[in-house]
């Protein structure tokens, strides 16, 4: 048996194609403590998400968490699951779809698909979709702003186990992260600037807390970048909206199991800010650009009970950057960035017709 996929049919006069992938963490399929449980058995298994040795990790995940946590889970999942399907997997499907219309009006001929790490559609089964639609050339773009090892690189380690399964491969990119992006910032800061519009001006007596994903502390002490990276983040949006270092905090939040994780944890700080009588509170997730379980669940309805129960007053959740058209237009130009180099770019003449009918289609679709 051969240790390589077998290849798509090879088509003289083909053209070839560039492709950007888009890169998410993954979802249950269903809202159930089946789907939950198939879903956790992959993510939770994974080296670089646990680094604890593996026969010792295989009695607790198998014994205790995979007995546990799957049912708790589905009820969560359960309170935020759309018509449509898992909020994360509706976004980031709207992400995929505009990101290749906002890359049509720039100029750019490129097939934008999407994948996850856990669960479906998965990498391997998407880089193998691609590479037989003509794609030579695949941008891997992760949406973590913030790079970890627990997210990032262990998307583009599947995106690596299927190249070795290849003869024939594709030319691969990737992004390594974009915490700083210009764009990013940006449309963070204007979800923030419409919140306001939206629920008044905050006074003085206000705290905008922003919220990341939280992982283990050793992995800071081993070298991993993300919590100096979310600082970054955090930072350069209270610029951007002009806050004072007294009117923000950045915190961490999901915390799994008994172990350090970084710090401080957004659920003891939200019951803080309610035991201070803090007047108002705005939280904000910027290390997740599209809506999901921990921003839905955790902070807008979690989060609430904390800040309210401890004695607070006026809680409000911003929502994540979405399907934002200042946020597509900073993912696109973080692809173009990447995409530098490669044969995308169509002639003027073909460019100003398919500008025509991407904005003609727009149009008919909003009718």
């Amino acid at each position: 048996m051969s240790r390589y996929l077998p290849e798509p049919a090879f088509r003289h006069g083909s053209p070839t194609q560039t492709a950007v992938l888009l890169i998410n963490l993954g979802t249950p399929e269903a809202p159930t403590a089946t789907a939950v449980r198939r879903y956790l058995k992959e993510f939770l298994w994974d080296r670089r998400v646990v680094e604890i040795p593996r026969p010792v990790w295989w009695l607790i995940l198998n014994a205790i968490i995979l007995r546990v946590r799957p049912r708790r889970s589905a009820e969560k999942y359960a309170s935020v699951w759309l018509a449509e399907g898992s909020p994360l997997k509706v976004h980031v499907e709207r992400q995929a779809k505009l990101l290749r219309g906002f890359l049509g009006q720039a100029g750019h001929r490129v097939i934008v698909d999407y994948a996850m790490r856990y669960g479906e559609p998965s990498i391997p089964a998407t880089l193998s979709r691609l590479k037989a639609g003509g794609c030579t050339r695949i941008l891997l773009l992760p949406l973590y702003p913030q790079y970890a090892a627990s997210t990032t690189a262990t998307a583009i380690d599947a995106a690596s186990a299927w190249l070795q399964s290849v003869r024939n491969q594709p030319e691969i990119r990737t992004v390594r992260s974009f915490a700083d992006h210009p764009g990013y910032i940006a449309a963070l800061a204007a979800s923030v600037r419409e919140h306001w519009a939206r629920s008044g001006r905050p006074d003085t007596s206000y705290r905008l807390v922003m919220s990341f994903h939280g992982l283990p502390r050793y992995t800071l002490d081993k070298g991993d970048p993300y919590h100096c990276e979310c600082q970054k983040s955090g930072r350069l949006l209270a610029e951007a909206l002009g806050l004072a270092p007294e009117q923000y905090q950045i915190c961490f939040q999901s915390r799994f199991g008994r172990a350090e994780w970084l710090q401080p944890y957004t659920a003891p700080t939200l019951r803080a800010l309610g035991k201070q009588g803090l007047q108002r509170v705005d939280v904000i997730c910027p290390g997740f650009p599209a809506d999901c379980l921990e921003t839905l669940e955790e902070i807008a309805i979690e989060g609430r009970a904390e800040f309210i129960d401890a004695g607070g007053r006026e809680y409000h959740f911003v929502p994540c950057l979405n399907d934002r058209h200042d946020w597509l237009h900073a993912l696109t130009a973080i692809a173009v960035n990447h995409l530098q180099g490669w044969p995308t770019q169509l002639p003027p003449e073909q460019a100003a017709l398919e500008i025509s009918a991407l904005r003609a289609r727009a149009r008919g679709a909003s009718a």
